[in-house]
Parts: C-alpha cells; sequence; structure tokens
C-alpha cells in the first residue's frame, strides 16, 4: 500500500495534468475505466493539437483515441468567445470523420456513436446507407471520403479531425490508394488521427506523415491488454509453444513438444499407425490429425470457449459445421437456444420463405441453435451479421471463419485455432505471414472478460514447431503502400488543382517517399559494385595483349550459339501453333509431354480469338481441359478420328469415362515409340561462329598459360556490370516513377479527348471524374460511344456487370450470354476493352482487367424477377451454384455502377431512365433486404 505522501503526490499529478488536459479529463470521467498509457499519451497529443499515429495491437484499445476526437469535435474549441451576454452559449463545434475501411465496420462504428452521443449527432455514410449527413460526427468509409474531397462537397465546412480506423489497409493491392489520396487532399486545417496494426516502420510512416500533414506524434505499443498463450495440439495432445515468456523472446520451443513431434515424424516415416485398407501396404507418412468435433469438444472441456477455428476455405468451414452437427455436438443450454432462435426470427423476417429454403436456412439455424456456425464471404450478408451478434452475446460458441473474419469485425474469442498456417491467396497457395498470424491470433483474449488469450495451431507433419515459434514471435512486418494514378484520380488532380500541381501532389505519396528512401540503398551499392568491378579489371589484365578484347570474343560466340539454340526453338513452337490451329472436333492427337502425356480427343478446337490456340480435349486417363503449344514439343498430328457426341458435357464423369474408353479403343500406342527424340534443326556450322573462332585463336592473349583464370575474373566483372546497371535503372525507374506514370495516363487521356491539349478538362473528363470503379475509363469509353443505349432494365445490369465482376479462380471456357442486345452490348464493350488495351501496353501502362462476364446470366435472370435458386444456378462457377453472399456482393457493385450512370451527364436521359429501372428491379428480395439493413 503507498504511504500518504506517494497518495497526496499522485493526486497532485493528475490535478496538474486535468489543468493542463481539460478535454482528456473530462472523457476519461466519461469513460468508467482508465486509460492506458499509450491512449492517454496519443490522447494528450490530440489536444494539444498535433495529429497522432497510433499502432497497437489488435483488441488493445486503439479506438479510444478516435473516439476522443468525436469528444474534441463535439465540445467545441476551447478558446472560442463566449457572447458576455449569454455565458451559457455553448462553443460552436466543429466536425469529425470517421473512416473504416468497410461498410460492416462503419455500421458498428456508428451504432457505438449513437449509443454513447445520440441518433442527432451522428450519422452514416456508405454506399449502401445515408443517414443524417450532416451530423457533426459522420462515419464513412474511406472511398466516400476520398469522393467528397475530389467533388468539393459542402460537407466539408468545419470538418476539424478525421480518424482513419484501420489506416495500415493502405497496404492493400486493391483498395490501398484509397488511403493516400485521402491523406494529400485533407485541407491542412483537419487534424489527421491514424489508428494501426502494429507496422515495423511505423517511423518511416510517421515521417511521411509529417512531410504531407505536419506535425504528427508516433504513439507504438506492442503490450497486449490480455496476455495471449501459444499452444500447438499434436493428435490428442496439447503442448505449450514456449516454456516461458523469456523462451518467447528468444523463439526457443518448447523442448518436451520438440521431442514428441520429432518422435511422431519417426514413428510415421517408419509406416507406424498406417491404417488397413486400401494402400496400407505403402510406406510413408499417413498423419491423420484430430478431428474438428474432437477439437471443438477438447475446447469445450477445457473451458476455451467461445472460439473461432480459422479453416482458410469456404466449403471447409461449411463442412466443419456439418461434421460437429453429425458428431451430436451441442454447446448451448435451453435458454440459450431460445434466445437464439428468437433473434434469427426477427432478422429474417423479410426474407421470402422460398428464398431461405433455397439459402439452407434450416441446417444453418440448427448449428446456430446448437452454438455452431460458420463465417466467410459466400454467406448472406444477414446470415454473418446475426452470426456475429450471436458470438459477441455469447450465444454462439464455435465460430469455422475464413481470414476475411480477422479484418476489422469485433469479434473477439477466449481462443483461436488455426487448422492450417497455408492459404489460397486467390492465386496460389501460400504460407501464412507475420502480420497475418498476429491479426488472425490477436482475436484471442477478451478485454475485461478473459484473464489470458490463447493460439492453437493444430501440428500437421509438414508443421515445423519452430517455423510457428518464428511466426509468433517476428515483428518485422513493414507497411507498403499500393498507390498507383487512376484515370480517374487523373482528371481530378488536373481538374482540381493543374496539371504540374498534380504531379508534386504523386511526387508527395508514401508510395514515392518509400521508393525514394530506398534509393538510397540502391546508390550506396552502385558505389560500391564500382570499387569492386575496378579491382576484377586489375585481377583480368594479361600481358601477352587487350584481355578485354579476347573476352569480348568469347561472349560473342556464346551468345551466338544461344541465339542459335532459341532460332531453334521459335521454330519449335511455330509449328506446334500452326498444327494446333488445324485441329477439328473428334481429331485425336498425342500429348507428348508433360502431365498429359498420352492420347487425347479435341472437343473444342478454340480457334478464332486472340492469343495462342487452346483447345479443349479429353485424354484417355479422363482428363478434361486446354492444352497449349507449350505442351507440345513437336506438332501435334492428327492420327485418328472418332465422333464426339453433339452436346458432349465435358464436366460428367461419366460421359468423360464412356468417350475415354473410345480414345483407348483406337489401338493406338500413348507414347509412339518415341523416336529418338527432338531433330536437330540447324546442321553444318555457322558462318559467324565460324570467323569468330578463327579470331579467338589468333588472338594474342590464347596462348596466354593463365587466359583461364584471367576468364573467371572477367566473367565475374562482366556479371557484377550487368548486375550494376539493373541497379542503376532500378534507381532511376524509381526517382519520380510515380510522377512518369502520372505523364503516360495524361497524353493517353488527352489522345481520347478526357483532357485538352491546354491541360483543361473537357466534358468527356468531368464525366471520367464521375466514375469510381476499377474499369473507370472502359465505362466512360461505353457511355461516350453508346454501347448500352437501348437496352432493357434486366439487359443493361448484365451488359454492366461485366466491368465490375471478377471471377474468384480463372475458367477456362468464356462464360455464355443472354442472346441478342447484351451479347451485342458485351461484344462492343470487349472491343473496346481491347482498344483501350493495346493504348495501355504501347505506353508502358498496367493493363485495364479484361471484362468477366461470369456474372451477366444471374444478374439478368434476377432483373427479370426469377426465382433465387434459378438465379443462383445460372453462375458460371466451377463448384456449381453461386454462393448466395458472393451474388448479394456483385449485385450491389452492379447497382452502385447503375446508380453512378443515372446520375452520370454522359449518358442519355434514356439510358439514365434505365438505370434508375434497373437498380429497382435488382433492388428485390435478400437484396431489398440488405439495402434496408
Amino acid at each position: 500500500m503507498s504511504s500518504p505522501a506517494e497518495r497526496y503526490a499522485a493526486a497532485r499529478r493528475k490535478a496538474a495534468q486535468a489543468a493542463q488536459f481539460p478535454a482528456l479529463d473530462e472523457f476519461a470521467l466519461e469513460l468508467g475505466f482508465d486509460l492506458d498509457d499509450f491512449q492517454r499519451e496519443a490522447c494528450q497529443s490530440l489536444e494539444r493539437g498535433s495529429g497522432v499515429l497510433v499502432c497497437a495491437p489488435t483488441g488493445a484499445g486503439k479506438t479510444v483515441v478516435g473516439e476522443f476526437a468525436v469528444h474534441l469535435a463535439l465540445r467545441g474549441r476551447p478558446d472560442d468567445p463566449v457572447p458576455a451576454a449569454d455565458a451559457t452559449t455553448p462553443p460552436a463545434r466543429r466536425k469529425c470523420f470517421y473512416t473504416t475501411p468497410i461498410k460492416a465496420l462503419s455500421n458498428q462504428k456508428y451504432h457505438d456513436l449513437v449509443a454513447r452521443y445520440g441518433a442527432e449527432q451522428v450519422g452514416l455514410l456508405t454506399g449502401d446507407n445515408a443517414i443524417n449527413g450532416d451530423a457533426p460526427v459522420v462515419v464513412m468509409t474511406t472511398e466516400v471520403l476520398r469522393n467528397m474531397l475530389y467533388a468539393g462537397s459542402s460537407t466539408l465546412q468545419g470538418l476539424a479531425y478525421v480518424v482513419m480506423d484501420e489506416v495500415h489497409y493502405l497496404a492493400d493491392r486493391f483498395r490501398g490508394g484509397v488511403w493516400e489520396e485521402v491523406i494529400i487532399h485533407l485541407p491542412a486545417s483537419v487534424t489527421l488521427i491514424s489508428l494501426s496494426a502494429t507496422v515495423s516502420n511505423a517511423e518511416e510512416f510517421a515521417d511521411w506523415l509529417v512531410t504531407v500533414r505536419g506535425e504528427t506524434a508516433v504513439v507504438v505499443s506492442e503490450h497486449r491488454p490480455v496476455p495471449l498463450w501459444q499452444h500447438m495440439l499434436v493428435g490428442k495432445r496439447m503442448f505449450d509453444l514456449f516454456h516461458d515468456a523469456d523462451a518467447a523472446r528468444k523463439h526457443d520451443v518448447h523442448p518436451e513438444l520438440l521431442r514428441y513431434t520429432r518422435e511422431t515424424v519417426r514413428r510415421l516415416e517408419l509406416g507406424e499407425g498406417r491404417s488397413a485398407g486400401p494402400g496400407a501396404g505403402r510406406r510413408g507418412p499417413r498423419w491423420r490429425g484430430p478431428m474438428r468435433p474432437d477439437i471443438v469438444d477438447r475446447l469445450d472441456r477445457e473451458g476455451l470457449l467461445p472460439a473461432i477455428l480459422f479453416i482458410f476455405s469456404r466449403a471447409g468451414c461449411a463442412a466443419a459445421v456439418q461434421q460437429c452437427l453429425a458428431a451430436g455436438l451441442r454447446l448451448t443450454s435451453a435458454e440459450e437456444r431460445a434466445e437464439i432462435r428468437r433473434v434469427v426470427e426477427s432478422r429474417v423476417t423479410a426474407i421470402p420463405g422460398e428464398d431461405l429454403s433455397v439459402l439452407g436456412y434450416w441446417e444453418w439455424l440448427d448449428g446456430l441453435e446448437r452454438g455452431l456456425a460458420a463465417h466467410h464471404a459466400g454467406m448472406l450478408p444477414v446470415f454473418k451479421e446475426i452470426v456475429e451478434e450471436l458470438f459477441v452475446r455469447g450465444l454462439v460458441k464455435a465460430v469455422f471463419a475464413t481470414e476475411t473474419l480477422a479484418l476489422g469485425i469485433n469479434m473477439p474469442a477466449r481462443c483461436v485455432v488455426l487448422e492450417r498456417l497455408v492459404k489460397y491467396n486467390g492465386e496460389a497457395h501460400v504460407d501464412l505471414t507475420p502480420g497475418e498470424y498476429t491479426q488472425l491470433t490477436g482475436r484471442a483474449g477478451r478485454r475485461g472478460i478473459d484473464v489470458e488469450g490463447h493460439a492453437v495451431v493444430v501440428w500437421s507433419p509438414e508443421t515445423d514447431p519452430r517455423h510457428v515459434a518464428g511466426l509468433a514471435s517476428t515483428r518485422t512486418y513493414p507497411l507498403r503502400s499500393s498507390f498507383r494514378p487512376s484515370y480517374n484520380m487523373a482528371v481530378n488532380l488536373v481538374g482540381t488543382v493543374g496539371a504540374e500541381p498534380a504531379r508534386a501532389l504523386l511526387e508527395s505519396s508514401f508510395a514515392q517517399f518509400q521508393a525514394d528512401r530506398s534509393v538510397v540503398g540502391l546508390a550506396r551499392q552502385v558505389q560500391r559494385n564500382t570499387e569492386t568491378i575496378e579491382a576484377y579489371g586489375a585481377e583480368a589484365a594479361c600481358h601477352h595483349g587487350d584481355f578485354d578484347e579476347y573476352f569480348a570474343l568469347r561472349v560473342a560466340i556464346a551468345d551466338r550459339e544461344k541465339a542459335i539454340a532459341r532460332q531453334g526453338q521459335t521454330q519449335r513452337k511455330a509449328a506446334a501453333v500452326a498444327s494446333l490451329e488445324r485441329l477439328r472436333v473428334g481429331d485425336v492427337i498425342r500429348v507428348p509431354s508433360g502431365r498429359r502425356a498420352g492420347l487425347a480427343v479435341v472437343l473444342d478446337p478454340a480457334t478464332g480469338g486472340f492469343g495462342e490456340p487452346r483447345p479443349l480435349v479429353l485424354t484417355q486417363d479422363r482428363w478434361a481441359g486446354r492444352v497449349s503449344p507449350g505442351d507440345f514439343t513437336t506438332p501435334a498430328e492428327v492420327l485418328a478420328r472418332i465422333r464426339v457426341p453433339k452436346h458432349f458435357n465435358h464436366r460428367s464423369p461419366g460421359a468423360r469415362r464412356d468417350l475415354a474408353a473410345e480414345v483407348s479403343g483406337t489401338g493406338l500406342d500413348r507414347h509412339g515409340g518415341r523416336r529418338g527424340g527432338r531433330s536437330r534443326q540447324v546442321t553444318g556450322e555457322d558462318h559467324q561462329i565460324t570467323q569468330l573462332r578463327t579470331e579467338l585463336r589468333h588472338h594474342p592473349c590464347h596462348a596466354c598459360p593463365e587466359r583461364e583464370e584471367h576468364a573467371r575474373w572477367a566473367e565475374r566483372r562482366r556479371r557484377l556490370e550487368r548486375d550494376t546497371e539493373e541497379l542503376r535503372e532500378r534507381v532511376s525507374g524509381r526517382t519520380g516513377s510515380l510522377a512518369r506514370t502520372f505523364d503516360r495516363i495524361v497524353a493517353l487521356l488527352t489522345e481520347r479527348g478526357y483532357l485538352a491539349r491546354d491541360g483543361a478538362v473537357t466534358d468527356a473528363g468531368r464525366m471520367l471524374g464521375r466514375i469510381w470503379t476499377e474499369a473507370d475509363l472502359l465505362v466512360a469509353e461505353c457511355l461516350r460511344r453508346g454501347v448500352w443505349n437501348g437496352l432493357s432494365p434486366a439487359e443493361l445490369a448484365a451488359a454492366v456487370s461485366v466491368v465490375v465482376f471478377e471471377a474468384r479462380r480463372d475458367v477456362d471456357e468464356r462464360a455464355s450470354l443472354p442472346r441478342g442486345p447484351v451479347a451485342d452490348a458485351v461484344d462492343e464493350t470487349l472491343k473496346l476493352w481491347g482498344e483501350i488495351e493495346a493504348d495501355e501496353a504501347a505506353r508502358g501502362l498496367t493493363a485495364t482487367r479484361e471484362p468477366d462476364l461470369g456474372f451477366a446470366w444471374p444478374v439478368y435472370r434476377w432483373a427479370r424477377g426469377e426465382a433465387l435458386a434459378k438465379v443462383l444456378g445460372s453462375g458460371h462457377e466451377i463448384d456449381g451454384e453461386m454462393p448466395a453472399g458472393d451474388f448479394v456482393r456483385w449485385a450491389r457493385q452492379v447497382v452502385d455502377l447503375l446508380g453512378q450512370i443515372a446520375d452520370s451527364g454522359g449518358a442519355t436521359t434514356e439510358l439514365r431512365s434505365t438505370a434508375r429501372q434497373a437498380i429497382a428491379a435488382v433492388n428485390r428480395g435478400v437484396l431489398a433486404y440488405h439495402t434496408s439493413a
């Protein structure tokens, strides 16, 4: 217990702080809990008038600093004059905008602030909702604020504070640039509060903020308010990853865990524990980890629920719930089940009964009532919201989720389980980064509820505990800018500040700031390389003659030999391309190499169109897919012909089996005997090589006894010179790189009539400046050329969908389209895209993404009023029907673009009217509920 003197001194300090920071003292009294040191430090900087960057772990309470900015705005200026006649008049209030990266987080923060300050003080602006937009405090998505800044919205008047929650989102390669646009364009009078997860280059980010925003305090805290314990589940045994905190700091894995996992791997390699049955005689690892129901049951028995179990697959999440139901798991009491049903039924009343059946409502409700649920982007948004609400209330105990849950939504748990440390990123399966691991495990431990949080990694033979220890302990995940100029940004910048000032603004971006800093290190490396090159040159010197000249002859001979080899490869590839272009349906060919080597029958020759021919074939092993010229080392030869049924469905296993049997029935040899490999393309000696070799033999240095030693030094010098030249190109490429990209974009826009030769923005440019989509220039061109004129509402929805939709995975076959006007409009859109892509390629610009036809049928049928079951079944999906969540998300994006067309000055009156009708046609059923939710 402290002495009276110590208590008196503490009270004096507290009184002094209250006098120095009166607003913070008021705010802290309203909170009902003591501020942490980092929260107090950040709030004090804010009250002094400084901007602030706060970096702290998930769940540490960063948002308190943002809420203090709201308090300051509503409190008004402390130095505002009060009229003498009425000393009770409150000070003038200023505005605070609270921005978030996702709509769900905006909705959550809006409800939090309304509960605290009242609905009249707080507004909400997202793509779906506009509530009380003129309020002194407005919660919004970052894109909404960016659009306001470009439009010069009157709502910006009186803006004093902008809170950017989850500012580390600026590393997002798709949307991250918006954060930098906002930070650069905010008026200098606005104080910026940036809230970020812990990143290792906070000081670098803060240095940039100082250059563009002025004084900015950096407050970094790596302290978790709820301690996190790391574990590994090996079979049925749970181990601590670290023995104690000191071992965690040193990355020292628990010795018992290492011993047990090594012993388990050894037993597997010796073949112990193999199950009987098919493949029982095969040696090698046959590890079967703990079943998902067993994991949940284990967590329940050890008091570690509620838990989030991360499974990086939508299908895996749904399967996990089914497995737990099949195992008879029940985690809820009768009272909890009744409350769950009441909440669910109150939230889904607006969704038609037939749609609920299509959405698997009853199976989903059964899981919820047992305390189990999935959470992923393929779910209907309202279903996800219900899961979130029930989990936060402690009614749902175990949620199987994809990594999207780790972003933004406040769903803390007592325990987090990672089933694997590999995830699919849309292009490939990749290892989790330390930053992603920290983001996911950061959910464990609920402040004010749990004494400690727990993170469990499920072990498999491929999982090295030392790798997990590195992920858990690493703090080196830097923030990297993803900013790049776009067409929309270019016309808005030029229209707002002019071309030259726009270039200067781009050069002040965080992307350019990072690039310029990296140039310093590269320039030092160039200097070191230059000195080393001189030393290598001295070692290569020969007293017989000019060794540089002799070495140049050796290099010329090697280059000529490579060129001849490349020429032979080019000729072989051209022959393969020509042979594939001649194929017809029913031709039996032999694929000479690769995984699909053997006989195959052509199902679709895929002739015509752009690029290399990629015929669709069925192999005798029943694999159906497209082959390319790269699969053919020799020209494809037609060996036989068989009949392919007219409406052959290569997705049907039975149809594939029958046709593959016919291919095998031709009696042709699968491998064709392989006659002696590739033929030589070049016969006889090349004249140029002969001449060079003659010069080489007659050179004085050829007779030097140390010739090969000199040559080794000369080769080292040549490689280092090549590397150094690449470094110099990188230096020149990074210096002013964004400004050069901007210049190319301006040149393209000028040529296409969006900017005048004198730099003024044309009417077409002003239209482009109000189009907010990834394919902004393509949309503008479609409007200017009248591509979408004359379409019905459903046809318009289908036609515009191709510029916003992007399939989760590549599908080889082109999606079908409704015949008639939709197909014609899409063909015109593709033609315009081809023209734009050619212009971009000629200028070295990143290509606009190719239109994707996969959503045209679903949105067309939905806009025509067809049933949800039929709509979801018409998606161009590899795995069957389109998930309801994906359908709602893409339909919302179609509606958003239709809304932009309805408001566009570049669209005809008739097209604007059709766009409004299309919006009304799409906003029904599950979409109407989502709009009002």
